[in-house]
């Protein structure tokens, strides 16, 4: 079974060139509809699909009858906001011909970068994958400055792939993969599979081919070291063909950035030895029982809290020995934790409200230290 057949969570970056005609600036309905069979296909297989699509300013500049060339900020925040209605629009129309619900989340650099609101994006994107949607994500281009954008899609795409613990980022392209120089050059080797993003290979990247896009062979690379510093392997192929997912799938020629480690175990090493604690959860035997055989830390299982804390801090998980054997990302504030500490689910809803989460730490955001393990 091919790379992203047996993938459990994909992450598919759609270039304006692919999307968008030149010639008319309406979208390409006909291979829209291919890639969206592809993803069905992606879901019935078990996967969980986010869409990165660009588009939005290459619809929306035809409609307003802007200029060919280079945009003004002002220009293309316009064009994003004419544009985006139309984008969402065909992608929710191709994804409910086959039973798909689309979302529509606009994010801006912020949103993977604050902590607060790199949680609420999070819980959000899950939420929506657990119901069976399908995200469709794109720049808040209305209202990012260019002080604060991604720049491109290549990038946001490799920041949510990190952020949602993609296990493939796939960037559709205008060519089939990584060239030791341009592909148009006597002498340019294609290269099909890397497992390090060295000086070498960055002195590899050249400029845009299209006229449409913002990316480049550049900002692929620039997305390749995020998403392989997460555990998340990201292959470049052509997105010219109908069905280009699936050509991947059947062995199309294409780039492969293979990661060290999966996306999980990149995760939980991340937690496990770079973030320190702030705090402590001081549980009772259940609760580590429960841990050590995979589960989520529930409120009910915590006997005190220590310390002063912020949603997303890392805390240590102790028994009342005090001695550290787990973990993890908190989903509480520490005045909110020790409210619920002991409590049932039922009875946090009632104290707290609607605004009510089933754990404290998740299990993915939960790692085992000291000996112990998963």
């Amino acid at each position: 079974m091919s790379k992203l057949a047996s993938a459990k969570r994909i992450i598919v970056k759609i270039g304006s060139a692919l999307l968008v005609d030149q010639k008319t600036g309406a979208i390409k309905a006909s291979w829209l509809d291919s890639l969206v069979d592809d993803v069905t296909d992606l879901k019935i297989g078990g996967a969980d699909v986010i869409l990165v699509s660009s588009g939005a300013i290459a619809l929306g500049r035809r409609t307003l009858g802007l200029p060919k060339g280079k945009l003004k900020l002002d220009q293309s925040q316009a064009a994003a906001a004419v544009g985006q209605i139309a984008l969402a629009q065909a992608w929710s129309e191709a994804l409910r011909t086959r039973n798909i619900v689309a979302a529509q989340v606009l994010v801006t650099l912020q949103d993977t970068e604050e902590r607060r609101r790199y949680l609420n994006a999070r819980a959000t994107l899950t939420t929506l994958l657990a119901q069976g949607a399908v995200p469709v994500i794109n720049e808040n281009d209305t209202v990012a400055t260019s002080e604060i954008r991604y720049g491109d899609n290549d990038r946001l795409a490799a920041r949510v792939a990190s952020m949602m613990s993609g296990d493939v980022l796939v960037l559709l392209s205008d060519i089939d993969g990584l060239y030791s120089a341009p592909p148009n050059q006597k002498g340019a080797t294609f290269i099909s599979e890397l497992r390090e993003i060295t000086p070498e290979v960055e002195a590899m990247a050249g400029k845009p081919i299209s006229g449409v896009g913002s990316g480049g062979m550049i900002t692929k690379i620039e997305a390749g070291k995020i998403a392989l510093s997460a555990g998340c392997n990201m292959v470049i192929a052509s997105g010219h063909e109908m069905h280009p997912l699936k050509r991947i799938t059947v062995g199309a020629r294409c780039t492969w950035f293979l990661a060290e480690a999966s996306a999980m175990q990149s995760r939980k090493r991340w937690i496990a030895g770079t973030l320190q604690p702030v705090g402590k959860l001081i549980v009772d035997d259940g609760a580590k029982g429960a841990l050590i055989k995979g589960k989520s830390l529930l409120p009910a299982g915590v006997k005190f809290v220590e310390g002063n804390f912020s949603r997303g801090d890392t805390v240590s998980v102790v028994l009342s020995d005090g001695i550290e054997f787990a973990r993890g990302l908190v989903a509480y504030d520490a005045t909110d934790a020790k409210r619920i500490a002991g409590l049932k689910s039922a009875d946090i809803q009632k104290l707290l409200g609607n605004d009510v989460r089933d754990v404290i730490i998740h299990r993915d955001d939960l790692v085992m230290v000291g000996g112990e393990r998963n």
